[in-house]
């Protein structure tokens, strides 16, 4: 494949095209200038994922793709450096979904597992990658409750006070809110009804003074949500 192309391709393109060993290598591009101590964390970061989520596939993808795509775009599109939170992004559903293998725990409750996985995290790295990894990973959820309200609950009150996590779920979302065209009939439609109630929180979130992004990153996720509420009302209003 072509490096200057990949440098050039929207994300959704190189995965289409590409597939997983495209945005691999667009990741790779993009941490190269990265001092060698944080480009070695990120790559482990990135390692660590990929054996985790190895089974796992987002309908018509290894899931990895996501994941990568998460992190490269708050490199790419939010001017986002910080090894720490990139981190972050590669594993920031590692505790929800494999908190055993992470946490090297054979059993246990939901809160032991989680919270085993995350001391890993805080082992393996440091504590504040477990911590943005805690902010945005779902709770266990009230069985008699609506699943979507618990999530947009959630969503609402953890990112509430950690700006970084926020970039982290902005570039998440879009990834889910935008990409919402590049799935099945039937999951789009189930990410619409998810996600669409998300988006004024989103908004209102992204532009706060504390979330720590320019001003051009910020109004690039404004417009971005725009078009995930496009595609949600395309989707679930005709």
């Amino acid at each position: 494949m072509a490096t200057r192309m990949l440098l050039s391709m929207p994300l959704h393109a190189i995965t289409e095209v590409y597939g997983e060993a495209g945005l691999r290598e667009r990741f790779l591009l993009e941490i190269d200038s990265f001092p060698p101590g944080e480009a070695a964390q990120l790559v482990s970061a990135l390692d660590l994922a990929a054996k985790l989520h190895a089974e796992d596939r987002r309908v018509r993808e290894p899931y990895l793709n996501h994941l990568l795509r998460v992190a490269i775009r708050i490199i790419k599109y939010y001017g986002v450096r910080d090894v720490d939170v990139l981190t972050a992004a590669l594993l920031h559903d590692a505790v929800e979904d494999h908190p055993a293998e992470l946490g090297m725990l054979a059993d246990g409750s939901h809160q032991e597992l989680t919270e085993a996985a995350i001391a890993e995290l805080a082992r393996r790295f440091n504590p504040r990658v477990s911590e943005l990894v805690r902010s945005v990973t779902n709770p266990e959820y009230d069985p008699d409750r609506d699943r979507h309200e618990q999530y947009r609950e959630h969503v609402a009150t953890s990112l509430e006070h950690d700006p970084w996590a926020r970039v982290i779920k902005l570039s998440d979302f879009t990834d889910n809110g935008v990409g919402v065209v590049h799935t099945t009939a039937e999951k789009a439609y189930s990410s619409a009804t998810k996600y669409r109630p998300l988006v004024p929180k989103l908004r209102e979130l992204a532009g706060r003074p504390d979330t720590p992004l320019s001003l051009a990153a910020k109004d690039h996720i404004l417009d971005q949500l725009d078009l995930a509420e496009e595609r949600f009302a395309a989707i679930l209003d005709d």
